[in-house]
């Protein structure tokens, strides 16, 4: 019976590995398109004259290397049309600019000139409420025994405000994004959470909480659902075809990726106890 029952083992075995076929998929590849990480954001108790933009191309789906953009003309322009360069740094594909002036609910003018097309978005540098306290509960979770962090602030009264959260955690490769508006708790004290199930003692994280425009909620909100909690980030391209606030002038049709946004950030840093 023993031999019986090995043999009979040895059979499939090597039935299911004759049935082991690799199968190569086809991928077409569409034409690249053009991707703008431009993310303005002024770091409260900073002067923010330090930005930076990153152009760089959407790509075959089995290559390891993004392409970068090299050779553009970026700026930036406000309402009294004081324009704010920003230059290449060595081939890089990124684009800084060290003079940049931030000024809370102005209105700024993105243009990027590249391969022969123009592209251009407008936007609001939107304020944010200061961080007031980080609370940390040792018995939060789904289970009640897992550790989380919960940063508060004071949303101000009689406005809409949009917020964007991240949160960076050392012991995770990947942070968290997440958005949220004030519907309904428009003038009160409220909170960001921590959504990390492993955080032990001495892990450590860096909380910021972005103030966002209504465009740019609704856009991180279709990211954030379609890349899940755990995605790569705003400023990078996005893991499906989702238009943001750029238009090509030159070339409707050839639209790029990305999103043109003004933020003040306020940041801090936590240890867990």
């Amino acid at each position: 019976m023993k031999k019986i029952t090995f043999y009979l083992i040895l059979f499939i075995a090597v039935f299911s590995t004759s049935c082991e076929d690799v199968i190569d998929v086809t991928l077409d590849n569409a034409p690249s398109k053009l991707v703008i990480e431009a993310a303005i954001n002024w770091k409260k108790g900073t002067s923010g004259n330090q930005q930076s933009i990153k152009l760089t191309t959407t790509t075959g789906f089995y290559s390891t290397e993004i392409p970068k953009v090299s050779g553009a003309t970026v700026t930036i322009k406000n309402s009294a049309n004081v324009v704010f360069t920003f230059s290449e740094i060595a081939n890089t594909g990124q684009y800084a600019c060290t003079t940049f002036v931030p000024v809370l609910n102005e209105t700024y003018m993105l243009t990027v000139v590249s391969k022969g097309n123009t592209y251009t978005a407008t936007e609001t540098l939107k304020p944010v409420t200061a961080i007031t306290k980080i609370v940390q509960n040792n018995q939060g979770g789904l289970t009640g025994n897992e550790k989380e962090i919960k940063t508060f602030y004071q949303d101000p009264p009689s406005e809409t405000n949009y917020y964007l959260y991240k949160y960076v955690y050392s012991n995770q490769v990947k942070s968290n994004f997440y958005v949220d508006q004030d519907e309904f708790f428009n003038g009160n004290e409220f909170f960001s959470i921590s959504q990390n199930d492993d955080l032990k003692k001495d892990d450590k994280i860096e909380v910021s909480h972005f103030g966002i425009s209504k465009a740019y909620y609704n856009y991180m909100s279709v990211l954030v659902s379609i890349a899940g909690n755990n995605g790569g980030g705003p400023f990078q391209s996005p893991p499906a075809t989702v238009r943001g606030n750029i238009i090509n002038t030159t070339d409707s049709a050839n639209y790029p990726l990305g999103y043109f946004t003004l933020s003040e950030v306020d940041i801090r840093n936590y240890t867990i106890e």
